[in-house]
């Protein structure tokens, strides 16, 4: 199943948050919204369920998903694209021994 280009269908962009399931990841999607009475900027945050039929997404990557028909109870999105992919951090050695340096 891939993504068709309609100009009718909603577009998000979120961060990977989980990736256990089978053909299934989820998306948090963050929003910043106005208050109408206050006038503050508020974050609100929402997770979908996005189809990805390669598992190719793993946790902590950028993605792009668009509006589908329904392909599960839950799943109403696809996985159109990989904005960008999480970088590995170095984990450092851990240090054996007393390491205040005096002798």
């Amino acid at each position: 199943m891939e993504a068709k280009q309609n100009a009718n269908k909603k577009k998000m962009t979120g961060i990977v948050v989980k990736d256990k399931m089978d053909k299934t990841i989820v998306v948090e999607v963050e929003k910043v919204l106005l208050h109408p009475k206050y006038h503050k900027y508020l974050k609100r945050k929402k997770r979908y369920k996005v189809h990805d039929e390669k598992n190719i997404c793993k946790m902590g990557d950028v993605v792009s998903i668009i509006e589908a028909r329904p392909i599960s109870k839950d799943k109403r999105w696809l996985l159109k694209e990989i904005v960008k992919k999480e970088e590995p951090f170095l984990v450092q050695k851990e240090v054996v021994g007393d390491d205040t340096g005096e002798i």
